[in-house]
């Protein structure tokens, strides 16, 4: 082959990897199975190109004729070896990373400490500043506020993707606005993205936040200014997984990048290992070691990654064949997650079911989205999609759907608390669901409704745990005793001349039928917001 003709082939061969290099960006990172078969695929085009001692026209007129060796070039030769080289790295490499031989090492990935559920999740005595807004709903109040403002809703729109975090211990999902289309991206590359998208899972209050500097390097933009390209190519060497917009605790927008490596074999395990935390302004890029990362970072750990950990520390503890034959004490996540807000930091929970999968829960793992500190609490019960369908069957005819649950403590009793959604996605009930006896089910049209009728179902059960410091005291003359049937028995209530009310069931305390019109008691009750108190105990007085 002619030297000007392998410059010529040469040269469109590097053109044509360097194009795929700038258009997909790959990491060049040992520990990625795709960066051994670019690699084959590299070495064996070489070979074709610039090992072949012959022409192309004369190589294929020997076709039929038994190949020889010597009709390749020493590159070629030496291409080849590669080849095999990176074969034998790709088969060698999986098998070291092969859960079949290292199982342990999966399953020591993610550490998991057992803790009481009492202890660390403190009792809510409201639920008003619960988040309990899914992603679904937070797109829909975003899209709305950025409907109003014309001269945004023109250039750009809402990433789809909403990040949970913490700012200043409350929770809060964000998300950046992206160019509507390349021809928008190519008007405003000047200009940037003017803001972003803020939306309150508690109080479902949306805000747009405009910037006094515009962001530049974002998903959406193109060439150089495309952020996944740009922090790539800034650190060419780190396996990037993810690409999470997050604002800090004064409100200033980044880019939360964390990096991967295997930590069993050459392939396997792939966690985290670091971060690279990219300012969208300017884009400037700076790495964090898995123990430096700022505190206002939250979404360094992948809900998804988490999960996956807990798997693997689940069903491979007792070894491999374990996990597959017998599977004894092995135990999975269920098949979502929801947050929850501890502190100043975002964790990711789950139900934990045992292996076969059935549709109860052995307990929960919560797991921390910014250092993957994992904590098992042992609390049987409904797991979340049956909790979710109880409370759907409770207002059945109406057809609302459960978005996930909240886990929350309602005195020392796991509780689920959820939102019930219409075919819009907009929110018209409330529902709590005890988790151990998923038949306990309250609903309301408010958050603070759905508490009271919970607390009461809870206190019908015997379940409630009251405090004595919880209790008030009170003398009251009664005006009208009535007994009202329910699906939980007869309730008693007591309405005083200060239009109070108490309330107990009847199978609690049968003395109760002794209440008449006019009599003076000395009562003992849990206050309700509603006004229809929770009684505990009481006495006759002396007229």
């Amino acid at each position: 082959m002619k030297l000007k003709v392998r410059i010529a082939l040469f040269v469109i061969f590097a053109a044509v990897i360097g194009g795929f290099y700038y258009a997909y960006f790959p990491a060049i990172n040992i520990h990625l199975e795709i960066f051994w078969t670019t690699l084959i695929v590299v070495f064996l085009s070489l070979a074709i190109i610039l090992g072949a001692k012959s022409s192309i026209s004369q190589m294929v007129g020997r076709l039929s004729k038994k190949p020889s060796i010597k009709e390749f070039s020493w590159f070629a030769k030496l291409c080849s070896v590669l080849v095999i080289v990176c074969v034998g790295v790709l088969i060698v490499g999986s098998a070291l990373g092969a859960t079949l031989f290292r199982s342990r090492a999966y399953a020591n990935l993610l550490p998991v400490d057992k803790r009481e559920f009492t202890e660390d999740i403190e009792q809510s005595d409201q639920v008003t500043d619960i988040a309990l807004m899914d992603t679904e709903s937070a797109r829909i109040f975003g899209n709305r506020k950025i409907g109003s403002l014309s001269d945004v809703v023109s250039q750009y729109e809402i990433e789809a993707d909403y990040t949970q975090i913490s700012i200043k211990g409350q929770p809060m999902k964000v998300s950046g606005l992206k160019y509507a289309s390349f021809f928008k991206w190519w008007n405003n590359r000047n200009s940037g993205v003017p803001g972003y998208v803020q939306v309150n899972p508690v109080n479902s209050e949306a805000k747009y936040v405009k910037l006094t500097k515009p962001m530049k390097y974002v998903p959406s933009a193109y060439f150089n200014y495309n952020l996944q390209r740009h922090v790539q190519l800034t650190y060419p060497t780190k396996i990037i997984s993810g690409y999470k917009f997050e604002v800090d605790d004064d409100g200033n927008p980044y880019y939360i990048c964390p990096t991967m490596t295997a930590r069993v074999g050459l392939f396997g395990g792939i966690d985290v290992n670091g971060v690279i935390i990219c300012d969208p302004i300017d884009g400037e890029c700076k790495y964090y070691a898995i123990g430096d990362c700022p505190s206002w970072v939250d979404s360094v750990y992948d809900g998804h990654l988490l999960t996956k950990k807990y798997n693997w520390h689940g069903m491979l503890s007792g070894g491999y064949i374990n996990s597959i034959i017998g599977q004894k004490g092995c135990k999975q996540a269920t098949d979502d997650f929801g947050y929850k807000i501890i502190g100043d930091d975002v964790w990711v929970y789950t139900g934990v079911t045992s292996a076969n999968g059935d549709q109860s829960n052995i307990g929960f793992v919560m797991m921390n989205q910014r250092t993957s500190e994992a904590r098992y609490y042992q609390v049987s019960g409904a797991e979340e999609h049956s909790a979710m369908s109880a409370a759907e069957g409770e207002v059945q005819e109406k057809g609302y759907k459960a978005s996930f649950p909240s886990l929350i403590n309602v005195s020392g009793t796991p509780t689920y608390i959820m939102v019930l959604k219409d075919a819009g996605g907009l929110v018209k009930l409330y529902a709590m669901v005890n988790v151990e006896q998923y038949n306990i089910v309250a609903t309301a049209t408010s958050q603070t409704k759905v508490f009271e009728e919970y607390k009461t179902l809870l206190a019908s059960d015997g379940k409630l745990e009251t405090e004595e410091n919880d209790l008030k005291e009170d003398t009251i003359t009664v005006q009208s005793v009535e007994y009202i049937d329910s699906d939980d028995g007869t309730m008693v209530y007591i309405k005083d001349t200060n239009h109070q009310v108490y309330k107990q069931a009847f199978k609690e305390d049968e003395s109760l039928i002794r209440i008449s019109a006019g009599d003076v008691l000395h009562v003992k009750y849990q206050p309700m917001d509603n006004e229809i108190h929770l009684l505990q105990e009481f006495s006759f007085e002396t007229k």
